[in-house]
């Protein structure tokens, strides 16, 4: 249901009240004020429409995925890439000029989807954001993507009601058109407690408190401080790791998302504005419109299609610095890689490429030597490619199984991913580790805090998530053992224009599965080899004896 047939609800029932005169004030443009976005100001970005950005400083393999939508381009230097280089390659060539040093560069492209921003008090009617002043903003909601299985509803109303909101979207014959409902009651404060771990805690384990409840509210404690009391927040920098949860209704989706945000809370602990860095798959057309790219916070988990709060619980381990060094060499070497990603010079993979592969591998380019956990083992991936390949009549399945199987488990889990880097800070890193890289000696030195920050899921017509699983045994036990009766959503596919591939790019990396592929058939050219060699002395010894 939508904000205006709520209100019109209202209305048809005779309910009677005069309202505020309306007033465009509580309306600003998106980069207006050089409000703060991630590490840069507003005022290092333009806005723009990927299909009229004839001059923006963007691979034009980017600009073709935002046809028609709004997004923001650097108005300085914009992040490159080496164009015959694979990505991992180039992000390890470009960190070793940087001498520790972010250069300057700005992402090439950011999804902002919406032109303006507004700010109110959400009436009870849902129809208007008020000031609190006598001013109101009509307010409307923007329409619910078909393929989108759920969206906003009336106990959504209720939970939104009487909270200052800020709302993306676009004014438009008086009325606010809102893309994005961001409560600004999640900001932290500009102090945070110290609360370290117990005895009997785990970051795995504040993840899965309560089932990973998704109903639980907004929660936040500082893990770990340089000082050991409240860690100041105010203006500082960060990069923060975002656990999306499992969805509710989706088994191909308990495995959760991951995510990398950079920015500096506002003066109150605000975190609306940090840039997180969001890979999904481009050859596919998402049910919800998600589209891979670096995009603001608030329309990251909040967009009322694609926000991962409308559909699961989320949890962000925020690394806060003394200075922008350490996110910032993160932030511009990512922007590279979406550089490349763009261009297709290597490909999404849910088993080998997938948002926490990318990621980690980027992080671990910068000198960030975050520990391996293994794969679930060679034999099992050995023996699950022909195995799987004759029960489901596929060799593609087949090598999926072992593509999964054989892959580093960091790279291949979200949660995974989120506990290993976490760990790695509170066990390693804030303890000036020996042997660390240049990298990682700037991460010990600047680091003053490490928050944990537990988002609820927003109430609507969608079932609710629980936290996301760490392993194929987990996954196996939270689907029916009938792939039949998983609950799954397609997606149809998104061919990428041969005329946008450059000839120039690399050869994609074989997937692992092709060398096993390559195995099997050695092995077997080997057995048919033997045995012809066998026939072969066979028959001379069968001639000899006639002689």
């Amino acid at each position: 249901m939508k904000l205006r047939a709520l209100a019109s609800g209202v209305v048809a029932a005779g309910l009677c009240f005069s309202l505020p005169a309306f007033s465009a004030s509580l309306v600003s443009d998106a980069l207006g004020n050089n409000s703060p976005l991630g590490l840069y100001g507003a005022a290092d970005f333009r806005l723009a429409k990927g299909s009229d950005c004839v001059d923006c400083p963007t691979p034009r393999q980017a600009l073709w995925y935002f046809e028609g939508d709004q997004i923001a381009v650097p108005t300085g230097q914009a992040a490159g890439f080496e164009a015959g280089l694979r990505v991992q390659e180039d992000v390890r060539r470009w960190a070793g000029t940087r001498r520790g040093q972010p250069n300057g560069e700005r992402p090439a492209l950011l999804w902002l989807g919406s032109p303006q921003v507004a700010r109110g008090i959400l009436a009870e009617s849902g129809d208007r954001l008020d000031s609190g002043k006598g001013e109101s903003q009509p307010l409307r909601l923007v329409e619910k993507i078909d393929s989108n299985l759920s969206y906003y509803n009336a106990d959504s109303l209720k939970y939104f009601a009487g909270r200052s909101i800020k709302a993306r979207g676009s004014l438009e014959k008086g009325h606010f058109t809102a893309r994005t409902l961001w409560p600004e009651d999640f900001a932290l404060g500009a102090q945070l407690l110290s609360a370290p771990l117990q005895s009997d805690e785990t970051l795995e384990s504040l993840v899965r408190a309560d089932g990973g409840a998704a109903s639980l509210p907004l929660a936040s404690r500082t893990l770990w401080s340089r000082s050991g009391k409240a860690a100041d927040l105010a203006g500082k920098p960060v990069m923060a790791f975002v656990l999306n949860g499992a969805q509710g209704d989706d088994d191909e989706a308990h495995g959760g998302h991951f995510a990398v945000a950079t920015g500096r809370f506002g003066e109150h602990g605000e975190w609306d504005q940090w840039l997180v860095n969001n890979f999904y798959n481009l050859d596919s057309v998402s049910e919800k419109g998600i589209v891979a790219a670096t995009l603001p916070m608030d329309a990251y988990q909040t967009d009322l299609n694609s926000g991962q709060s409308w559909y699961r619980p989320s949890y962000m381990l925020v690394a806060v610095f003394k200075d922008g060094r350490v996110p910032g060499l993160y932030q511009e070497a990512i922007s590279r890689v979406f550089n490349h990603f763009y261009r297709h010079d290597f490909t999404y993979n849910h088993a080998t490429a997938n948002c926490a592969g990318i990621n980690l591998e980027t992080l671990r380019s910068l000198g960030w030597q975050i520990p391996e956990q293994g794969s679930a083992g060679l034999l099992k991936a050995a023996a699950a490619l022909p195995y799987m390949a004759i029960k489901e009549r596929s060799l593609d399945k087949g090598r999926k199984a072992y593509d999964y199987l054989s892959a580093e488990k960091t790279n291949l889990y979200p949660f995974v991913a989120f506990t290993a880097a976490g760990e790695d800070i509170l066990q390693r890193i804030i303890a000036n580790p020996a042997n660390a890289s240049a990298y990682e000696k700037m991460m010990a030195e600047d680091l003053e805090a490490l928050v944990f920050v537990r988002i609820p899921q927003f109430p609507s017509s969608r079932a609710m998530g629980q936290a996301p699983v760490a392993s194929l045994d987990e996954f196996m036990a939270r689907t029916p053992a009938d792939r039949a009766q998983w609950k799954i959503v397609p997606n149809d596919p998104r061919p990428f224009p041969a005329e946008l591939k450059d000839k120039g790019s690399p050869a994609e990396e074989m997937l692992p599965s092709s060398y096993a592929l390559a195995g099997y058939s050695g092995f077997f050219a080997f057995l048919g080899l033997g045995g012809l060699h066998i026939r072969r002395r066979r028959r001379a010894s069968l001639l000899g004896e006639m002689a």
